[in-house]
């Protein structure tokens, strides 16, 4: 009996040696790969129509302005026709959390978009957030050789756009496919899909064809070299 109390008790100090990440079944948080607050330029950005974006000095400091609702970038298929991409960088899962503010008049449609698994402009997904819920609006879709297509299966009514600064969260799981997107409440998606098509790519904002502000992007993921 002595014996196994013993051995009880080099157990449990053996485990008390082990850190607690090494014990927890959490996965670990993604490291931080880029940032970006425009408060130094643009530089870092490739917009598919340089002439639609500008840097703007607001309230808050410096934002990447893309103030032009006509664009003289004619995407391959229907699809938006305003975004601008991070140059030189290629994730497969990430997390990614920015500031945006529409500056577009209220009507139904009235929506700023955000890209992933971007690989070239007749292959990528982008976030549609709209301000009324149909099939062609607030919702998350492909590009695949073709005119977009929705693909996720959770949304909300709409985008409830005003004047004001607000946060959107995507998270990107290859394993299982999943896009999971949140609106200013970063704990409930409003948005969900899974697809597991594009595993990597590169990540952009803009908008359909409308207009709006970016600002204080950050991006936690794994970085891709050989893409």
């Amino acid at each position: 009996m002595r014996s196994l109390i013993c051995l009880a008790t080099v157990t449990a100090l053996f485990f008390e040696l082990i850190p607690q990440a090494s014990r927890s079944d959490e996965p670990r948080p993604l490291p931080l790969i880029f940032q970006e607050d425009f408060e130094t330029g643009a530089k870092n950005w490739e917009a598919k129509d340089p002439g639609g974006w500008k840097l703007t000095r607001t309230e808050q400091g410096q934002v990447y302005s893309q103030y032009k609702k006509a664009s003289d970038y004619k995407p391959p298929h229907r699809s938006p026709f305003h975004m601008s991409l991070i140059k030189d960088l290629v994730v497969g899962d990430f997390e990614l959390t920015v500031q945006v503010r529409s500056t577009h008049p209220d009507y139904g449609h009235r929506d700023v978009c955000l890209f992933l698994g971007y690989q070239d402009p007749a292959h990528f997904y982008y976030v549609h957030l709209g301000k009324k819920t149909d099939d062609h609006a607030n919702q998350v879709f492909i590009v695949n050789d073709k005119p977009r297509t929705k693909i996720s299966h959770k949304t909300t009514s709409g985008t409830n756009w005003d004047d004001q600064w607000h946060t959107v969260r995507i998270v990107r799981q290859t394993k299982n496919g999943l896009i999971a997107v949140y609106f200013d409440d970063l704990k409930k998606p409003i948005m969900l899909a899974q697809d597991k098509t594009f595993l990597w790519g590169r990540i952009g904002v803009g908008s359909f064809d409308d207009t709006g502000d970016w600002d204080n992007l950050r991006l936690r993921g794994i970085r891709l070299k050989d893409k």
